[in-house]
């Protein structure tokens, strides 16, 4: 099975000449792929609306979102197993652990069909369209991470990225985010135990397999500077706590700017929505 497995990922080691970020093909597949996923988002917002049978509605609603995490799962799967194999041979990269922002939502979105109605799933859910939409938007807007001279891990982090802008739209056009000042706040502690669960990973990496790997999950491992364009210039001259703290509150200010042009959107049909999938 594993040497079978090992052939598999070999024949879909497809190479090409490595994407230069910011050129003008690129710049285009990015906004056609932005474009798709608002557009198909709303869409599926529609039919969810339109449907007069609340229960099912809302088993449906879920069952996209469960769908959802069950493509970025498969696909990581796809990624870890190619990295292992073809890119490091047989040595695992904990730069690559998937726990980065982006990654939350395919745990989420897996989890949710688990979640009781009423106000967690309703975090959950302001969660991935605040934080999902940001994750997905920056990661586009900055995208050397995912530029590989492979086709496979190059199409990865697209589909990834913009399945991400997908299910946040999904969300906001099915208004099953709350769109409030208080539904954002509610999403925060989620932000924040990810940033603590991020941390002990980095710090576990750091303390027991330095030198031979190295996380850096959400991109504030406390022992380096931040990696990020103008963070990382902030860390070097206040130092590492400074351009950590100015790190984070630049995610939060950020998906706040998410949470409120989000509530601004106007549903796709004249219906609301049903009141009753999620008790507020």
């Amino acid at each position: 099975m594993a040497d079978l497995l090992e052939r598999f990922l070999y024949a879909t080691s497809w190479t090409f000449e490595k994407p230069r970020a910011y050129s003008a093909p690129l710049l285009f597949f990015t906004a056609f792929g932005v474009i798709c996923a608002v557009f198909f988002a709303r869409i599926a917002a529609a039919r969810f609306l339109s449907s007069r049978h609340q229960k099912r509605n809302g088993h449906r609603f879920r069952s996209l979102l469960f769908f959802c995490g069950l493509i970025l799962a498969v696909c990581e799967l796809y990624k870890q197993a190619f990295l292992y194999v073809v890119v490091f041979h047989h040595s695992y990269n904990w730069w690559y652990f998937p726990f980065q922002l982006c990654s939350v939502p395919m745990y989420l979105c897996l989890l949710l069909p688990l979640l009781p109605d009423g106000r967690m799933r309703t975090s959950v859910l302001t969660f991935l369209q605040d934080f999902g939409i940001l994750g997905g938007i920056m990661a586009l807007l900055v995208p050397d991470g995912f530029l590989w001279e492979y086709i496979t891990l190059t199409c990865h982090g697209f589909l990834w990225h913009f399945l991400l802008i997908f299910i946040g739209f999904y969300i906001a056009f099915s208004q099953q985010s709350d769109s409030t000042k208080a539904g954002y706040l509610s999403a925060l502690p989620l932000y924040g135990a990810c940033c603590l669960i991020a941390t002990a990973i980095n710090l576990a990496v750091q303390y027991y397999l330095w030198p031979y790997s190295y996380a850096n999950m959400f991109y504030i491992n406390p022992c380096f500077p931040s990696e990020q364009v103008v963070f990382h210039t902030i860390a070097l001259t206040f130092g590492t706590p400074v351009g950590l703290i100015a790190y984070l509150a630049a995610s939060c200010i950020g998906a706040f700017f998410v949470h409120c042009f989000c509530g601004r959107i106007t549903p796709p049909s004249s219906m609301a929505a049903p009141k009753d999938i999620d008790s507020r």
